[in-house]
């Protein structure tokens, strides 16, 4: 059955039929209207150049991946604050490891710094009822320092010729290999949010907590379970940006958090929980990309760029408000 016929069965108007369908599919218009902007004004800067879109791609691919997870996190009606200082950390753990005991061991303790990390944050949340605003917001002041701690504020140098290839600095045919894990990412995200048993239980427990709970869903579980995936793909983030750079700093990752949450929440993830879309926050983080990477083309200074990007983030939360009132009306 069709969308449409769906519709027409609700009874509903073809005035509110459209309004409905452009709500849904705003992120995709704007992301057509931002990039025919930039294509027409800067198309003698070589923003059309092949190696330009193709780094725009590799740029945004890392703020993807964690935006998939960030859209079960926003689902769920949680949030995460520590993805920036948990991709940061997972980097400098994975460089240490690679230096002691080689390929294996790196890609172990990066995996595990993300887990432990949405373990604690996930418990703290949903056992001791801390908000997750609080907790992850102090687990990113905690991730950060212990990352300048064990580095000695000192960038971590990656030896391994086979990690860059896979983690980042690599390509698999003509795709660099960023491009390939957020795709893959992307694909799974995008499955196991609308056709699973579990991201329809995550849907539900963001929509209503209440009503989730009294229909037998284990609504700690499943929190617990998304902040774990969320702290888990930031650490992966880190390993791909150490991959990308051959190295482990506490800075990377630094600041992500921002474009992390608005990329999910433009690309039509709601705030408020209840609504998520792998697929819009996937094309959310490609649009900011577009608009950072057409303002440095522009020759706009780094705090312009920032002014911008605040800009965006008060247009997405604009956006998950307007959707959510039209929602309940």
């Amino acid at each position: 059955m069709t969308e449409t016929t769906a519709g027409t069965q609700r009874g509903e108007s073809p005035l509110a039929y459209l309004k409905r369908t452009w709500r849904q599919n705003i992120i995709y218009i704007g992301f057509v209207v931002v990039f025919a902007f930039f294509a027409i004004t800067l198309h003698d800067r070589g923003f059309l150049d092949p190696n330009n879109i193709l780094n725009i791609a590799r740029q945004t691919a890392i703020i993807a991946i964690m935006a998939v997870a960030m859209t079960l996190v926003l689902s769920s009606g949680e949030i995460d604050l520590s993805v920036g200082a948990v991709a940061g950390l997972a980097s400098v753990n994975t460089a240490l490891a690679i230096a002691w005991g080689g390929l294996p061991a790196g890609i172990a303790a990066g995996l595990l710094t993300g887990i432990a990390v949405g373990l604690v944050n996930g418990f703290l949340s949903t056992r001791l009822l801390i908000p997750t605003f609080l907790t992850t917001l102090a687990m990113m002041g905690v991730a950060k320092g212990a990352a300048m701690w064990i580095s000695g504020t000192a960038a971590i140098p990656i030896l391994d010729r086979t990690y860059p290839a896979i983690f980042g600095g690599g390509n698999l045919g003509p795709l660099p290999s960023l491009l390939v894990w957020m795709l893959a990412v992307g694909i799974i995200g995008h499955i196991v949010l609308l056709r699973t048993k579990f991201g329809r239980q995550v849907l539900a427990v963001g929509g209503n907590v209440m009503a989730a709970r009294y229909s037998g869903i284990d609504t700690g579980r499943i929190k617990m379970a998304v902040i774990v995936i969320s702290a888990t793909t930031a650490a992966l983030a880190g390993m791909l940006y150490a991959g990308r750079l051959q190295t482990g700093r506490f800075q990377l990752g630094e600041g992500d958090e921002l474009s992390v949450i608005a990329a999910a929440v433009l690309g039509g993830t709601s705030l408020f929980g209840g609504k998520g879309t792998v697929v819009g926050s996937i094309i959310g983080a490609l649009m900011i990309g577009v608009i950072n990477n057409g303002l440095i083309l522009m020759g706009l200074e780094y705090s312009q760029q920032l002014i911008a990007r605040g800009a965006i983030i008060i247009l997405a939360v604009a956006l998950s408000q307007a959707g959510s009132k039209s929602g309940q009306g």
